[in-house]
């Protein structure tokens, strides 16, 4: 999908979990829940957001400014006192305004795709590989080798987001297409998606339901790394015995779209931080574009198998969605605090159905393999979206437990 924005505090002293944010699609989306105070040591400014980051500076050791929780409480609706769009660019606010409505593009490129086929299938097999890669191009260059340090300080919190994609997931994809006794590609289709990795939309939907964003990418990225072995091992276990599994080949894409565009996009942020500011100065409006491409196209490729049997297409994909943001939740809650819980319920219950439909156009033959993960595309990103704003308008304790450590 798209680069995730990025709230870095630089020069500063900071002592809170979420201090880093990224959001995605590509927009610049400020920190919230700043529950312990915040030390600025130096003239603190807001500077231009470089593409999708934003940098608090120290520009002078002049003074101390210290925002304390007790000057500043903290705001339980989702905002962070003083961080209102108004310091935005236009441009930045622009993008943030096209980020949060996210789940209209989707329903307007259902729409489009459905009716008027030809404006999006031109985004054919060649050039969907090269969107979605460009868009994990995006996510890795708003990553650095610290976050992957940060997953080594917090095994156990990325770990259970990890086995809830990979364990919970794939094996609610099998038992429904089992009870509801699908078709052998129609089965399969719903097991492969399933068993892809966690979307980026889901840090957008984690940011607007007043989840742990810094978490939710942390496994975002932990399972996209995963996929390149969990996704074709999974499917093979589940699905092979449906139809022919070509897990070498599904590892090999995985590993061309998915893991090496991230690499460089990491490496190149690591080791070229100048060159990489440049770049993601128009990464977020060409993500929020393609985005809704990636989302559309699929739609637009299997239009006439929806009208045909969408109501029969709809019951599963919603199941497998609806189920795994539920048993997110209500697992977590055993372990976890609230804002951990709606973050690895999200995490769980949204996933990259773009890359199931690319897997399925490229490694297997019949059609209605693909035709699960066109229909996951609409039902993940409104369901998703619907859950975030439900939790945003219930609030979190003020005694929430703190289980992330930066």
């Amino acid at each position: 999908m798209v680069s995730m924005s990025r709230f870095v505090l630089q020069d500063c002293r900071v002592r809170n979990h979420e201090a880093v944010y990224r959001p995605i699609i590509s927009s610049l989306v400020s920190s919230r829940r700043m529950q312990s105070h915040l030390d600025v040591r130096g003239r603190v400014s807001f500077l231009q957001m470089p593409g999708s980051c934003l940098s608090i500076r120290s520009k002078a050791l002049k003074a101390v400014a210290t925002l304390s929780a007790d000057a500043y409480p903290p705001d339980f609706s989702g905002d962070v006192p003083g961080s209102s769009s108004s310091g935005l660019s236009q441009y930045e606010k622009i993008i943030e305004t096209l980020t949060t409505l996210f789940p209209v593009w989707v329903i307007l490129g259902t729409i489009v795709g459905i009716y008027k086929p030809a404006a999006v299938t031109w985004l054919e097999t060649n050039l969907f590989t090269l969107g979605l890669g460009f868009l994990m191009l995006s996510m890795g260059l708003t990553l650095k080798f610290e976050d992957f340090k940060r997953c080594l300080r917090n095994p156990w919190t990325v770990g259970i987001g990890f086995l809830a994609q990979y364990l919970i997931k794939p094996v609610l994809g099998f038992l429904i297409a089992m009870m509801l006794k699908l078709s052998a590609p129609l089965a399969t289709g719903l097991i492969l998606v399933s068993c892809c990795p966690g979307g980026q939309a889901s840090n957008v939907a984690t940011y607007i339901s007043k989840g742990n964003v810094a978490l939710s990418v942390l496994m975002t990225t932990c399972s996209t790394i995963g996929a390149i072995i969990m996704t074709p091992l999974l499917t093979k276990l589940l699905a092979g015995q449906l139809v022919p599994v070509d897990a070498p080949g599904l590892a090999l894409s995985t590993f061309q779209v998915v893991l090496v565009p991230t690499i460089v996009g990491v490496l190149m942020n690591e080791f070229f931080p100048k060159f990489t500011a440049k770049i993601v100065t128009v990464t977020p409006l060409i993500g929020v574009i393609l985005t809704t491409l990636l989302y559309a196209s699929p739609i637009g490729q299997v239009a006439e198998v929806l009208k045909a049997q969408g109501a029969q297409l709809i019951l599963p994909v919603a199941l497998l969605h609806g189920v795994a943001f539920a048993l997110g939740y209500w697992m977590s809650r055993v372990s976890f605090g609230e804002s951990t819980s709606r973050t690895i319920s999200i995490e769980c219950g949204m996933q990259s159905s773009a890359l199931g439909f690319l897997l399925a156009q490229k490694h297997f033959t019949n059609p209605l393999v693909a035709v699960p993960s066109a229909v996951s595309v609409v039902c993940m990103a409104l369901g998703g979206s619907a859950l975030a704003v439900f939790w945003r308008n219930r609030p979190i304790p003020a005694d929430d437990k703190d289980d992330f450590k930066e």
